[in-house]
């Protein structure tokens, strides 16, 4: 058993806080964004590469305004409709806390999608990449949940559980930990294999990242406690476990439309 102590709070000036949850989409923006460019590189053919680079440069501008309007519109819409309707001025506290994973992926689609077709570009040939670094960004999130103390996970007895004082005293399952290995590592060594193989017609990655992070999400969804404000609905799903069904509906459909395309 293990007690929580970690401080959110990194460094403390003032008038500004450097939070680990800050860096957490820094580093994964960062990094995921070196591996994208070598992976474009290897995926690319001679005629194309120096194109594709030079606009996924450009598209991660839109990457990052889509994962923040995305994140927080997702949110409000998903996870607390009611509140924000009457409490205008609160869905711009993004500093506050409140985004939605399945909102940011909504964001960076339609983002993802408005820059391919202004360059005129294939959309898949970015949502592969991204959806094969993503898990790197949601690996570190993870983490800065855990360090933050939220998203914490039901009760247990296992010895590996954790009490989070500021929650309360009950030894509880580290379910970020579980996502951060699941949805992070794990999903990140699948679609890594499958990216860098040439055989893979595009938008096989994305179709993949559906249907495994849904399957991920729904099995750290039964460590997770609910939104004490949702609960279950139906008394059966948690909102990120419906949710995470549509992903894995639609993951199966689109893996299914591109296998019986003729197009590689």
């Amino acid at each position: 058993m293990y007690i929580h102590n970690f401080d959110p709070v990194i460094v403390n000036f003032g008038f500004i806080e450097i939070r680990w949850y800050s860096l957490a989409y820094i580093f994964g923006i960062l990094l995921g964004w070196w591996l994208a460019k070598k992976i474009l590189n290897y995926r690319s053919n001679n005629e194309d590469r120096t194109l594709f680079q030079i606009a996924f440069d450009d598209l991660i501008v839109y990457l990052i305004i889509s994962i923040i309007l995305g994140g927080r519109l997702g949110y409000v819409l998903f996870y607390n409709p009611n509140f924000y309707l009457n409490n205008l001025v609160e869905i711009i506290k993004v500093w506050e806390g409140g985004m939605s994973f399945h909102g940011a992926l909504i964001g960076v689609i339609i983002g993802t999608f408005l820059f391919a077709k202004k360059r005129k570009i294939q959309t898949f040939i970015f949502l592969d990449i991204i959806a094969c670094v993503a898990p790197i960004g949601l690996f570190f999130g993870r983490i800065a949940n855990f360090i933050n103390a939220e998203l914490y996970g039901k009760p247990a007895q296992v010895f590996w559980s954790v009490i989070f004082p500021t929650v309360d005293n009950i030894p509880r399952h580290p379910s970020q930990i579980y996502e951060a290995l699941m949805e992070g590592v794990i999903l990140f060594l699948i679609l890594i294999t499958f990216v860098y193989n040439r055989k893979i017609k595009i938008g096989i990655c994305s179709a993949l990242f559906l249907i495994f992070y849904g399957g991920f999400r729904i099995i750290g969804e039964q460590f997770r406690e609910p939104d004490e404000h949702i609960g279950y609905l139906f008394n059966l799903f948690s909102m990120g476990t419906l949710l995470s069904l549509i992903m894995m509906v639609l993951g199966f459909f689109l893996l299914l439309k591109i296998n019986k395309s003729k197009e590689v």
